[in-house]
């Protein structure tokens, strides 16, 4: 080669250079912490932030502390900007026994939020997910009353003012779905059981509540006024179950008791919305809750695939938007609250049922994106 020819083999490389560094850096990069396979479009907690900026609806999703570090959490991260620590906020875990207090999962769920920008929900304190010192036999009334006490008081304290806490699961599961009778104590502590009513009835009024109840909401008032305070019920919106909580609402509001939500915890199956009056009754509690200065959560939202409708994933994803879409649709009257229960089915309290947005490898199914297009829809409203 002349020196001609190698002058402008040099020049060529020269020229070359910068590419083949940016080619180079392209490989070593690290990858980012949400993988594009999920959807190059945007996440769900921007598009809700977007389409709903005055906060009227939050969309969000369950987690556990134990999955801090997962894939799973990264997918949380990415697509949630509202979270519901599961278990971690519940008495099984901070106060298990007289005496023992653990706060350093719900302190690690309050630094996650900080540095994630989500809005929290805390799962708790009192309904049947209760530590098995109260639910031994021998307990009194006079135990159960100072344990409520001790438990409620100590955790209001501790998150009330916290900027990333914003709702409180005050009471859980209150009512049985089967009677529409005051779910109550069971023999041993080993059966999903709710040991409070011990502590007596209101027996001046026909409802007849369990005090416990307002016991537990006057100690959130007091103790954690900067936190939104919920009722929460579990169940498929059994008509005579609701009727009994509006009836308890009323109740503790004619006390002067603050409660400003109520949360469904809906675990239901796929084809949900077909079955006559389900959606019209849905309806008409958002409008009764609307009508009273309340909020509406769905606090925890599956649609169970199981018992031969395995892999009915379009199915699926058309119970999910119907259900959510009565919520939307009355988002000018009030706020709704839309948390669904863990990001996938293996992270659920039944793995072997499908009933989440994501399959078990965080794959987006057909619902997660039925759900960011009933969304959209709602921008140029």
């Amino acid at each position: 080669m002349g020196v001609k020819g190698r002058v402008i083999f040099f020049m060529v490389g020269w020229m070359l250079l910068p590419f083949l560094l940016v080619a180079c850096n392209k490989q070593k990069r690290p990858q980012e912490p949400f993988p594009s396979r999920i959807t190059s479009d945007l996440p769900l907690r921007e598009l809700v932030a977007r389409t709903f900026p005055g906060g009227e609806v939050q969309v969000g999703v369950a987690s556990h502390y134990r999955l801090f570090g997962t894939p799973t959490m990264d997918t949380v991260d990415a697509e949630f900007g509202y979270v519901t620590p599961a278990n971690d906020f519940k008495q099984t875990y901070i106060h298990p026994r007289p005496g023992i207090w653990r706060w350093d999962r719900s302190d690690a769920w309050i630094e996650h939020a900080l540095h994630h920008r989500q809005l929290l929900r805390l799962h708790a304190p009192i309904g049947p997910q209760c530590s098995k010192w109260a639910k031994e036999d021998d307990r009194t009334a006079e135990d159960l009353d100072a344990l409520l006490k001790e438990y409620v008081t100590a955790l209001c304290r501790r998150y009330d003012g916290q900027e990333p806490v914003h709702w409180l699961d005050v009471v859980n599961e209150t009512i049985d779905t089967k009677t529409a009778e005051w779910f109550g104590p069971k023999a041993g502590t080993d059966k999903w059981e709710n040991p409070w009513p011990k502590i007596g009835y209101d027996t001046t009024t026909p409802l007849a509540p369990p005090l416990y109840i307002e016991k537990a909401f006057r100690l959130a008032e007091e103790h954690a006024p900067h936190i939104r305070l919920i009722i929460n019920q579990h169940g498929a919106l059994e008509e005579a179950v609701w009727e009994k909580m509006k009836a308890l609402v009323g109740y503790l509001r004619s006390k002067g008791i603050r409660v400003d939500g109520i949360g469904w915890q809906a675990h239901i199956d796929v084809g949900w919305e077909k079955e006559p009056g389900n959606l019209d009754r849905l309806a008409g509690l958002v409008r009764w809750c609307h009508d009273r200065d309340l909020e509406f959560h769905i606090t925890e939202f599956n649609v169970w695939l199981r018992n031969g409708t395995e892999g009915h994933l379009e199915e699926q994803a058309a119970t999910f938007t119907a259900v959510m879409k009565v919520l939307l649709d009355q988002y000018t009257n009030g706020p709704v609250r839309i948390n669904f229960w863990q990001v996938k089915s293996s992270d659920t309290q039944h793995p072997d049922r499908d009933g989440c947005l994501f399959d078990n490898d965080l794959n987006p199914k057909p619902a997660y994106f039925a759900v960011k297009n009933l969304i959209k829809g709602y921008t140029e409203q």
